[in-house]
């Protein structure tokens, strides 16, 4: 089955071959860390006598604001081990490398054995945590094989991809044996991980580690952004995060009638994707709205933006950005995309908009719905301006609806500590263990050894 796999997979990316060669040509993409997802091993990653390495793998700039509070327990649960990390895209690789330092981040291997087996022999891992749900079939496979005890954390089963994974069930029994612990983010993820072939007694909940994710970094300073939004205030910025294609047309043509109104409100538009940024501006520039690029601020083009728009062109910043406005309006929602976190602006307290396409984070839109604690708005320029106008001129009910998602984010914390008590009884220790005292030593088990066969 392994073989079938890499040789389909191996024809793939032939045939997918000019597309990324066009990508890496013209935006880019794809360039940085070419030789590491091949299977180079990056000098900086080796070290002489190091210790054997705890591996978390995080995908993207998502799942490394995610993880960051869990990657700082591990490296205080097990001081004597180096905590490494791999991303696979770029973004999520720089936000990593800023966090945990050059030396401790790479790229993640592409899923064959050639590429995979030079980590794992430099590594030597112990424990290889994967956040959320990332199913390489090889790398499961050779990572158990080494002696590393896998667990897959926050891992969530979504709408779209459950039909695909239950129709490769039978496949699926196999690969899924290879982890040896799974960390739901709520019961219906476990039932889900159970129906496409986790083995019962190797899944729990623990929770989403998203409602943790400011536990252990601080946001990052934001003088330039407070001086640019100062002339609106919070009152008067609407922050709208995660915007994908077929958004931002809706969302200027509803400011466009906010700002009849409200002369003095901002709005602040962040792209999801980076390559996207030009592309916004051209829109922002076509609309006759004032606006200015973030990315400017920092280059001497300073002053204060009001009645316009602010263009958010940078990485790792839009969750504290959220902070300086009392309205949020979370993208991928206003089209079929199936919605970003909330969570972000729930932290801050900031009144919650959101589109009806929010099927990727099912279980805490619901949560926050059934709590009140955000606003549903139709896919409509006009429903749009009217839901903002109601929160701009109630100071009362804009509040209200914040302190809500703030009480519930709040409410539903603490997937951290769980999820680091099931990795800690993982790897024999105990959850009561003293934290960093004495150190534990971490070795690959023997391959095989305590498999359930």
């Amino acid at each position: 089955m392994y073989l079938l796999y890499s040789l389909v997979l191996a024809a793939a990316l032939l045939v997918g071959a000019p597309y990324w060669l066009i990508q890496m040509l013209r935006q880019g993409k794809y360039r940085a860390g070419f030789a590491e997802r091949l299977g180079r091993v990056p000098a900086r990653l080796l070290r002489p006598q190091a210790p054997a390495a705890v591996w978390v793998h995080a995908v993207s700039v998502g799942e490394v604001l995610a993880a960051s509070g869990l990657i700082a327990e591990l490296k205080a649960l097990f001081p004597g081990q180096r905590v490494v990390v791999s991303t696979t895209t770029t973004t999520g690789q720089k936000l990593a490398r800023e966090r945990f330092g050059e030396e401790n981040v790479f790229y993640f291997p592409l899923d064959f054995a050639f590429a995979i087996r030079p980590y794992l022999r430099a590594l030597k891992p112990p424990l290889v945590v994967l956040a959320e749900t990332e199913f390489w079939p090889n790398f499961l496979r050779l990572a158990k094989q080494s002696g590393a005890r896998v667990a897959v954390v926050n891992a969530r089963i979504s709408d779209r991809s459950l039909p695909g994974y239950r129709r490769w069930r039978g496949l699926l029994l196999g690969i899924l044996r290879n982890v040896k612990l799974f960390l739901a983010q709520s019961e219906e993820d476990k039932r889900r991980l159970i129906a496409i072939g986790a083995a019962p007694e190797r899944v729990q909940v623990a929770g989403n580690l998203k409602f943790d994710t400011h536990a252990a970094f601080p946001p990052p300073a934001l003088d330039p952004l407070r001086v640019a939004l100062a002339a609106a205030g919070p009152a008067q910025t609407v922050v709208c995060g995660s915007t994908v294609e077929g958004e931002e047309d809706l969302l200027l043509r509803a400011f466009e009638i906010v700002r009849t109104r409200h002369p003095q409100a901002v709005m602040v538009v962040a792209p999801r994707h980076p390559e996207r940024f030009d592309a916004v501006a051209g829109l922002l520039a076509a609309s006759g709205i004032p606006w200015r690029r973030r990315s400017a601020l920092d280059s001497g083009d300073r002053g204060t933006i009001a009645g316009g728009v602010l263009l958010l062109d940078t990485i790792g910043e839009l969750s504290a950005v959220y902070a300086l406005g009392s309205m949020a309006f979370v993208g991928g929602s206003l089209v079929p995309r199936g919605g970003h976190n909330i969570l972000e602006p729930a932290e801050y307290g900031a009144a919650i908009l959101v589109g009806p396409h929010t099927e990727n984070f099912r279980q805490i839109v619901s949560l926050f719905d059934r709590a009140g604690a955000l606003r549903v708005v139709r896919p409509d320029p006009q429903a749009l301006a009217d839901a903002l106008l109601q929160l701009l001129g109630d100071r009362g009910a804009r509040e209200h609806l914040g302190g809500l998602a703030r009480k519930t984010w709040q409410a539903h914390s603490g997937a951290t500590q769980r999820t680091l008590d099931a990795l800690a009884v993982l790897m024999g220790l105990r959850p009561s263990d003293p934290v960093g005292q004495p150190a534990p030593t971490l070795a690959p088990q023997a391959p095989g050894s305590g498999e359930r066969r």
